[in-house]
């Protein structure tokens, strides 16, 4: 992810020649509408329509520096995915402290995986297992995949065929890690070259910075668009990647709450309403609803226990 190297306005004429003021004396930010307190330092209109969004957050690295994770939330922010691990043998400095502090904040988080071609996927995969907390409410895994054009080591592009053995691979041993089906991030170039096609059963989050992702993936439904990396959010100082999910408020709480395959894009768990009596029955005055009772969770000798976790979704 390009971050970690580095609205729609009211109609008011006042407002309006305030925004032509800050361009023209540079550094202009664009404020939008649903989500007011954050902007972009260089918005392009091609990805004008990812602010129509309801549900918008961030991906972070050591790059984004200290960040007030307060002010982070306060912003609107839903959820945020940061930088554990590189290759095999390289974890972000900046990790553990801004899980810890989104955690804190109550700001759902995840972690992702940078991939690096030259390296083993085995050895990556116990890399990662190796560095992430065991936290039954993180949100699932990220597999960051794209040619490390930008690496010393490791530039080259590898045969497609041993790049989707090495995803594969990390995919099923991060599902397996975590109990939950792992994000495959991507960018034009890496899909092109490699995923066009492949993983269909897996949700995606794509990057596309100057168009809307229909015109530069073939035949990819998406998950998560990053739409800028040149965002800004309260609490995070200078550039941050921002994002938008592909749904409506209720998918996404069905997904973090494990009911919602946002891959697949339909309920697999979806909460039963309770049945209700006939009005012959309620109306019968000796009729006396039954009182339910949950049957006690099964326990498991030796079984890992889920460390508790103080989030708390949908109320």
């Amino acid at each position: 992810m390009i971050a970690r190297r580095m609205s729609r306005l009211r109609s008011a004429p006042f407002l309006a020649v305030a925004v032509a003021a800050l361009a023209v004396l540079g550094g202009c930010v664009a404020f939008e509408g649903r989500y007011p307190q954050k902007g972009d330092a260089r918005p392009h209109p091609g990805v004008a329509s990812a602010l129509n969004y309801a549900v918008q957050g961030i991906d972070i690295s050591r790059w984004q520096g200290e960040i007030d994770w307060a002010a982070v939330k306060g912003a609107g922010t839903r959820f945020v995915y940061m930088k554990a691990t590189e290759g095999g043998d390289h974890i972000d400095p900046s990790f553990l402290r801004n899980w810890e502090g989104a955690r804190r904040a109550g700001v759902p988080r995840g972690a992702y995986h940078f991939v690096f071609w030259c390296r083993p996927a085995h050895e990556q995969a116990v890399w990662f297992k190796q560095h992430i907390p065991n936290d039954p409410g993180a949100l699932p895994p990220v597999l960051d995949v794209e040619w490390n054009g930008h690496s010393k080591t490791c530039p080259q592009k590898i045969d497609r065929s041993l790049a989707l053995e090495k995803i594969q691979l990390m995919l099923t041993e991060l599902e397996q890690l975590t109990g939950k089906k792992p994000i495959i991030y991507t960018d034009i170039t890496f899909h092109k070259d490699v995923l066009e096609g492949q993983f269909n059963e897996y949700p995606y989050w794509i990057r596309s910075t100057a168009a809307k992702p229909e015109t530069r993936y073939e035949n990819r439904p998406w998950a998560f668009w990053q739409f800028t990396t040149t965002g800004r959010v309260p609490g995070i100082r200078g550039d941050v990647d921002r994002n938008a999910f592909f749904g409506d408020e209720e998918q996404f709480i069905g997904w973090i709450n494990g009911e919602f395959d946002i891959g697949r894009r339909q309920w697999t768990k979806r909460r039963a309403s309770p049945a209700q009596p006939s009005p012959s029955i309620v109306n019968d005055p000796e009729f006396e609803p039954p009182v339910s009772q949950a049957p006690p969770a099964p326990v498991i000798p030796g079984a890992l226990q889920p460390m508790p976790s103080s989030l708390r979704i949908g109320g």
